[in-house]
C-alpha cells in the first residue's frame, strides 16, 4: 500500500499522459485522501475516505439512466479487483482485516434492512430473514475466496454506516457506533490507496466523465 505522499507524487509524474478525466478523477480522491488523513476523529476520517472513494468511482449524472449508487460501486469494485494482478486486496481481505470484516458483517447497525424495520417499513421477521440472507452471503463469498462479492457487502454495509453520519443520523464521537466507525475507517484508509494505485496501474480503461466536470470561467 503506497502513502498519499508516494501517489500524489506518482501522479504528478504520469499525469500529462492520462486522459483528462482520469486525472480529475486522481486529483480530487487524492486530495480527499489527504483529508482523510489529516483527521483526527474517526467520524470525519470515514467520511473524508468515504468523498474518496466516491471521487474515484462517481461518473457523470445522466437524466434518463439513474442507477443506484450500491450498483455504481459495485461496477467500480468489480473492475478494480479484475485489474488486481499482485492481490493487495485478497492480501487485505484475508489476511490483515478477516476479523474486523467478520465482526462489520455480523453487525446489524450497519444492516439497511435493521433500519427499515426500526422505520416501520418492515416486519421484524423480514430484516431478520434478510440480515441472515446477508450473512450468508457473505459467508459464501468468504469461503470461495470471491473478492469482488466479498467488497461488494462491505461496502454496503460501510454505505449505510455512511449515510447514518452525513445525514445527521448519529452523534459526532458517539459511543454507540464507536466500534463500527472505527473498524470501517480502518478499513478504507487501507483500501482506498490500493484503489488509486490500480487506477494509476490502469489508465488505459475507460473510467468515463466524473461527475460534476471541472468548469472554468
Amino acid at each position: 500500500m503506497q502513502t498519499f505522499e508516494q501517489l500524489k507524487e506518482r501522479h504528478r509524474a504520469v499525469r500529462d499522459r492520462f486522459p483528462p478525466n482520469l486525472n480529475v478523477r486522481l486529483h480530487r480522491a487524492l486530495s480527499w485522501f489527504q483529508r482523510a488523513n489529516l483527521a483526527d476523529d474517526e467520524d470525519g476520517q470515514l467520511i473524508f475516505l468515504w468523498i474518496a472513494f466516491n471521487a474515484a468511482y462517481a461518473t457523470e449524472l445522466r437524466h434518463d439512466v439513474f442507477p443506484s449508487e450500491q450498483e455504481a460501486f459495485r461496477h467500480f469494485l468489480n473492475k478494480i479487483c479484475a485489474m488486481d494482478d499482485r492481490d493487495q486486496i485478497n492480501a487485505l481481505l484475508w489476511k490483515e482485516f478477516s476479523g474486523s470484516i467478520r465482526v462489520l458483517l455480523d453487525n446489524p447497525y450497519v444492516f439497511r434492512s435493521f433500519w427499515d424495520y426500526q422505520s416501520d417499513r418492515i416486519d421484524e421477521a423480514t430484516w431478520q430473514r434478510n440480515f441472515e440472507y446477508g450473512k450468508a452471503r457473505a459467508k459464501r463469498a468468504l469461503a470461495s475466496g470471491n473478492n469482488e462479492e466479498l467488497l461488494y457487502v462491505i461496502f454496503d454495509r460501510i454505505y449505510t454506516l455512511r449515510n447514518q453520519l452525513v445525514h445527521g443520523g448519529a452523534t459526532w464521537n458517539s459511543s454507540v457506533n464507536r466500534a463500527q466507525v472505527r473498524d470501517s475507517a480502518r478499513l478504507m484508509s487501507h483500501i482506498v490507496p490500493i484503489f488509486l494505485e490500480l487506477m494509476l496501474d490502469h489508465p488505459e480503461q475507460p473510467w468515463g466523465d466524473p461527475s460534476f466536470p471541472v468548469v472554468k470561467d
